[in-house]
């Protein structure tokens, strides 16, 4: 009984004495990831630069009436081409004529005034002369034949205006071009202080069509030009993706740069002319210009290579075997799918091509690095 109970002894005491030794023998591993990486190196980019863009005709003139009354003749429909001083409208003219008549016949009646008065200063005149009537008289008879032309003056004013009003009932227009809506038809009373006017005309045969630019990239074209005017002269033509995301058939090009800055926005607007040979642009319509800029010996990353920290984009560089934070200044390309680097690496650094939001500073890393691309083709925003 007593040598059982020693041997019970001995075996709790050696028991803890044993798992110690086996836990401390227990090898410690450092876990490894496997992750696909990429060693950075400088390539051609093909970058398309994308700005959404509004499409208006090179005019699109609003037609208000100059005169008042009520369309008697509406001789165009929405959509029709015009010829510059084509009729698109005539309001009642019958008013219009009156007053003509009227005018007319107060020039008529202050032309025999003037005549009369001549008559008049003529023979005071020559009785001054004859001392037979006073310098008073004479005096009077030339101030008569002052007012009498003056009037007549002012009558041919009134026959002026009264024809120019009767010729403003007929409505034509001011250019070739495209009639648009028509919101009042024959019957309608109208009048220069309409809320919309009778129609706009658009000259459809060259298309602008606006975008904006911001203020660091205004800033790139000029020092990539030199200036202003140099990049305008310089710069490639652009393309239009239309609304339905198909290309239009032909290029525009750059007609001009706002050189001043919407304070609201912080950008400046651009307009690019597009011809219009088939009529396919319309007033009013969307696009976004693509305009492509061929850049050497840049460094483009993708974008699951990077993770953002409070606006700020990092990647992880591979330092002897581990992951290493670095932060990196980019420009979005491809729709945000890869970023072009602007600072922060250099040729030859090896960073994590693909999960970096998942990755932990200090990770130990498998290094297999993936080919250099060449020659790809990127998108900016």
């Amino acid at each position: 009984m007593k040598i059982f109970r020693r041997a019970t002894q001995f075996l709790l005491l050696s028991v803890p004495v044993l798992l110690f030794f086996s836990c401390k023998e227990e090898p410690q591993t450092v876990e490894q990831v496997n992750y696909n990486l990429m060693r950075v190196d400088l390539q051609s980019c093909a970058m398309t630069q994308r700005y959404s863009a509004s499409v208006s005709g090179k005019q699109d003139i609003a037609i208000y009436p100059q005169v008042s009354g009520t369309i008697t003749r509406l001789l165009v429909e929405e959509g029709d081409r015009v010829k510059k001083g084509q009729t698109l409208f005539v309001i009642d003219q019958v008013p219009y004529q009156s007053a003509v008549a009227v005018a007319s016949a107060n020039v008529k009646a202050a032309e025999a005034a003037v005549a009369t008065s001549e008559l008049t200063f003529k023979s005071k005149k020559v009785l001054f002369e004859k001392r037979v009537v006073s310098q008073y008289d004479l005096a009077t008879a030339e101030n008569a034949l002052l007012s009498a032309q003056a009037q007549l003056a002012q009558a041919k004013a009134q026959l002026v205006n009264a024809q120019n009003n009767l010729s403003y009932t007929t409505v034509k227009s001011p250019a070739d071009g495209v009639v648009g809506i028509l919101p009042y038809r024959a019957g309608a009373l109208v009048g220069p202080t309409l809320p919309k006017p009778l129609t706009t005309v658009s000259d459809n045969s060259q298309m602008y069509v606006y975008y904006s630019m911001t203020e660091n990239n205004l800033l790139n074209l000029v020092r990539e030009y030199g200036s202003k005017e140099k990049a305008l002269e310089a710069m490639p033509e652009v393309s239009l993706e239309l609304n339905d995301g198909s290309i239009y058939e032909h290029s525009g090009n750059i007609a001009s740069i706002s050189g001043v800055l919407d304070k609201s926005t912080g950008t400046a607007s651009v307009r690019a002319v597009f011809p219009n040979p088939d009529g396919l642009l319309h007033s009013g319509a969307s696009g976004v210009v693509l305009r492509k800029n061929e850049l050497d010996s840049v460094i483009v990353i993708p974008q699951s290579a990077t993770f953002e920290i409070q606006d700020k984009v990092f990647v992880y560089k591979v330092v002897d075997g581990c992951a290493k934070s670095a932060p990196v200044k980019v420009e979005r390309v491809d729709g945000g799918v890869s970023y072009l680097v602007v600072e922060g690496l250099n040729v030859g650094d090896e960073i994590i091509a693909e999960g970096a939001g998942l990755v932990r500073e200090g990770t130990r890393v498998v290094a297999q690095a993936e080919p250099a691309q060449e020659n790809k083709s990127v998108e900016q925003e």
